[in-house]
C-alpha cells in the first residue's frame, strides 16, 4: 500500500487481484451506465474558491453523525457481496471502519451473516435492509439486527424493481459463480484471491442461508431470492418497518423533492440522496445534482446524508458544501477491500480524510460545520 496515491490506485489493484465477474460487479452500472457516469462528472464540474492567508492550522474533520460522534463526515455504505472480493471481507471493512471512528453499513445481501459480524467486531454497526415479499423473513431479520446490538437500520427503497447490468449478464454472475473454462482459468490467475475466499466463513449470502429450505441447493437459493423483490413496496411499508425497529433509521435512495418531503414524515432521522451508484434507474439525474434542493426541502427535518460518485475528500468537500451532514462511500472502500483487504479498506479511508484535510485548508476551512456554499467557485 506504500505506493498507493488514491482511489484510483486501489481500483487497478482491485481490477488485477479480484475475478472479472466480482470487479465488474462493483464497478459498472446499468443499462447505458449514463446516470454512472453523471455521478462523476457532475461532482468533478463543481469548483472551489481557493483562500488564501487564512490560519488553518486547527483543522479537524470529526463530526457527529446521527448524534454520534465520527472522526469525519464519513460513513461505509452497504454493499453486496463484499465477502467475493475478499474472504469475509464484511468482517473486515467493518473493522476498518471501526479502526478509523467511522460507520460501517452491512447489506442484506452481504456474504457474512448479521452474527458473523457482530461476534467478530468490537462495536455496534449499521444494517441495511430491503423490504422483500417474505415479511415473516424481513421481521426476522430486523429482530437480528436488533439482537446484534446494530446501531441504526438503513432502508433501501429504490430496489423494487432491478436495473439491468448488462456486465453481470455477461459475465454470468451468481454466488457462487458458474464455473466455465474463461471462469477457471481467470480464477487459477488470482491464487491470492481463492485462497482467502476459501479461507471465508461463507460463500452464500449469510443472511439468508438457514431461512430457505435446502439452502446447500445453491440455484435455490438463488431462485427464491430473485423472487423476493417486491413491486407493491409502498410507504405504509415504511410505517410497518418504524413499527418494529426501536432504533434510529435512515431511508437510502431518494432523488425527488417530493419522495423527500415524504420520507420527512415517517418519523425517520436521516435520508441518504442516492440514485443506488448509478446501478438502477439509467437515466435518471447525478445524486449531487438535486442534493441542495432536497436540502432545502427537509435539511431542517431530518438529517441528509449524500452518496452517489464519491472517490475523494475533494467529492466529500462538494457534497458538505451544498449542504449534506455526511457521505457515503461504496465502490471507494470496496476497491481497496479487493486490492488488499482490511488493509485496502483502511487505506481508501486515510486517502479521503487525507484529501478532505487538504482540501479544507486551502478553501480557508478550519471545521467541517463551516463547510458551506461559500466554498463553490460561482
Amino acid at each position: 500500500m506504500k505506493h498507493i496515491t488514491c482511489i484510483d490506485d486501489l481500483r487497478a489493484l482491485h481490477k488485477r487481484r479480484v475475478p472479472k465477474a466480482f470487479f465488474d460487479y462493483c464497478d459498472r452500472g446499468s443499462y447505458a451506465e449514463e446516470t454512472l457516469r453523471a455521478n462523476r462528472e457532475d461532482l468533478q464540474a463543481i469548483k472551489f474558491r481557493q483562500r488564501i492567508l487564512v490560519d488553518v492550522s486547527r483543522r479537524d474533520t470529526s463530526t457527529t453523525i446521527l448524534g454520534e460522534p465520527s472522526t469525519m463526515p464519513l460513513i461505509l455504505a452497504p454493499v453486496g457481496l463484499l465477502g467475493m472480493q475478499h474472504g469475509d471481507g464484511e468482517i473486515h471493512a467493518c473493522r476498518a471502519a471501526q479502526a478509523a471512528g467511522i460507520p460501517f453499513t452491512q447489506s442484506t445481501m452481504s456474504i457474512c451473516s448479521i452474527e458473523d459480524i457482530a461476534a467478530n467486531v468490537e462495536k455496534p454497526f449499521w444494517f441495511q435492509l430491503y423490504v422483500m415479499k417474505d415479511r415473516g423473513f424481513i421481521k426476522d431479520l430486523i429482530q437480528r439486527a436488533i439482537a446484534a446490538k446494530c446501531s441504526a437500520l438503513v432502508l433501501t427503497v429504490d430496489l423494487q424493481v432491478i436495473g439491468q447490468r448488462h456486465a453481470d449478464i455477461k459475465n454470468g454472475m451468481t454466488v457462487p459463480p458458474e464455473w466455465s473454462l474463461s471462469k477457471l482459468l481467470d480464477f487459477a490467475s488470482k491464487p491470492a484471491w481463492v485462497s482467502g475466499v476459501l479461507r471465508g466463513k461463507r460463500r452464500t449470502f449469510g443472511n439468508i442461508a438457514g431461512h430457505v429450505k435446502n439452502t446447500e441447493d445453491l440455484n435455490r437459493l438463488a431462485e427464491w431470492t430473485a423472487s423476493q423483490f417486491d413491486t407493491s413496496l409502498n410507504w405504509k411499508d415504511v410505517e410497518w418497518v418504524r413499527s418494529i425497529w426501536p432504533g434510529k433509521l435512515i431511508i437510502k435512495g431518494i432523488l425527488d423533492v417530493e419522495d423527500a418531503e415524504e420520507a420527512a414524515k415517517t418519523g425517520a432521522q436521516a435520508l441518504v440522496v442516492s440514485n443506488h451508484g448509478g446501478r438502477q434507474l439509467d437515466g435518471a439525474p447525478s445524486s449531487i445534482e438535486v442534493l441542495p434542493e432536497i436540502v432545502d426541502a427537509v435539511g431542517s427535518k431530518m438529517e441528509i446524508m449524500f452518496d452517489g460518485g464519491i472517490r475523494s475528500g475533494q467529492d466529500v468537500m462538494r457534497a458538505l458544501a451544498l449542504g449534506a451532514k455526511s457521505c457515503m462511500i461504496g465502490r471507494a472502500y470496496a476497491y481497496g477491500l479487493g486490492a488488499g483487504g482490511q488493509a485496502g479498506v483502511a487505506k481508501a479511508i486515510d486517502i479521503i480524510q487525507k484529501e478532505l484535510l487538504t482540501t479544507m485548508g486551502l478553501c480557508g476551512v478550519n471545521k467541517v460545520d463551516e463547510i458551506d456554499d461559500h466554498i463553490i467557485a460561482v
